[in-house]
């Protein structure tokens, strides 16, 4: 059987959370939305975001970030609830 899962963004609507310290967007597979999240310290390290507006940092690498969302989710390295969280690590 051949695995259809896939992650789209059509709608992405990207969010800081200061309280968690990440970007969270919105990822769709079918019918099922998908919450994905890329902390303060990936935008920092890996997209040059100190002292920037984290946003701003999501939407001028966001196409990156969806792809590395994207990989995480087809790789089923999801978090306890079933969202994708990008990590520096994985990066």
């Amino acid at each position: 059987m051949i695995d259809q899962r896939r992650l789209d963004f059509p709608e992405p609507k990207p969010m800081y959370l200061p309280d968690r310290m990440v970007v969270r967007f919105w990822g769709k597979d079918g019918d099922m939305r998908v919450i994905c999240e890329i902390s303060r310290e990936a935008l920092d390290d890996h997209y040059q975001g100190d002292d920037k507006d984290k946003l701003k940092v999501f939407q001028a690498n966001q196409a990156a970030i969806e792809h590395e969302a994207r990989r995480k989710y087809l790789d089923d390295r999801l978090e306890p609830d079933g969202s994708v969280l990008i990590r520096p690590g994985d990066l």
